[in-house]
């Protein structure tokens, strides 16, 4: 398996965008870094290798990616739009999604136990999406909808009755067949010059038309993480979240 982390973005809504903040996958919780827990988590888990889109202070994510980790561990691949929207940074990765194996993507903006990604690894399922019940109903939570057990809606703002809505952490499990479809709908945004977009509208398209059953969630309500895009966010983060994963011992 494959890992593909998202880290290029300025960050602009935690710390303005003077170029001065520094990125949020270098924010430090109980001594380590966002991005030092993803890369020894994915090498503990047995992850092959790990392509890593960086934009925004792109060398300083790297050296620290590379610090903890062989050599040959990570691609790194630059995107020098980074000021565009997330969709184009998973573009970029698009010949991991079409290697031929299979892909665990994640946001680098997350704090988790790492059970939490252990868990999606060992899912039951080769299309798993993580699933939080518990969660603010605020415009910012991509929101995952099921239906007779089935992912039926994604993405914010969402319409219609369902029988169970959660929150998506930012973390995907895909089969081979799958990623690469999910490269194929990132190319036809591309193509329409939508490049402000996030990527959630393109997974989307797959979760409309793909058969019953191609996706399964793990459901991790209860779990303690957060995704940190705010100042409150933050706060949280160090104040409860970093504890409550202490708790666990992970």
């Amino acid at each position: 398996m494959k890992a593909i982390i998202l880290a290029a973005g300025v960050g602009s809504r935690l710390y303005g965008d003077d170029g001065t903040q520094p990125p949020k996958s270098l924010l430090r919780f109980d001594g380590k870094t966002l991005m030092q827990r993803h890369v020894e988590g994915l090498q503990s888990l047995g992850i092959e290798s790990l392509t890593l889109v960086i934009g925004y202070r792109h060398e300083e994510i790297l050296a620290e990616a590379q610090s903890h980790c062989p050599q040959d561990f990570i691609q790194s691949i630059y995107n020098p739009r980074f000021r565009n929207g997330p969709v184009v940074s998973l573009w970029e990765a698009r010949e991991t999604l079409c290697s031929g194996q299979p892909i665990l993507f994640m946001d680098a903006d997350v704090l988790y136990p790492l059970d939490m990604l252990a868990r999606l690894i060992n899912a039951p399922y080769e299309n798993c999406f993580l699933f939080d019940e518990e969660f603010e109903d605020t415009d910012e939570p991509v929101r995952l909808c099921l239906r007779d057990g089935n992912p039926v809606e994604f993405g914010k703002n969402i319409q219609g009755t369902f029988d169970r809505v959660g929150e998506w952490p930012g973390f995907l499990k895909l089969s081979p067949g799958m990623a690469a479809k999910w490269a194929e709908q990132l190319q036809v945004f591309i193509d329409k010059n939508l490049f402000d977009e996030a990527y959630e509208p393109a997974m989307r398209e797959l979760i409309l038309h793909e058969p019953p059953n191609s996706f399964g969630i793990e459901d991790i309500t209860g779990v303690p993480w957060i995704e940190i895009d705010f100042p409150e966010d933050l706060k949280r983060a160090e104040k409860v979240i970093m504890p409550g994963i202490q708790d666990t011992g992970a």
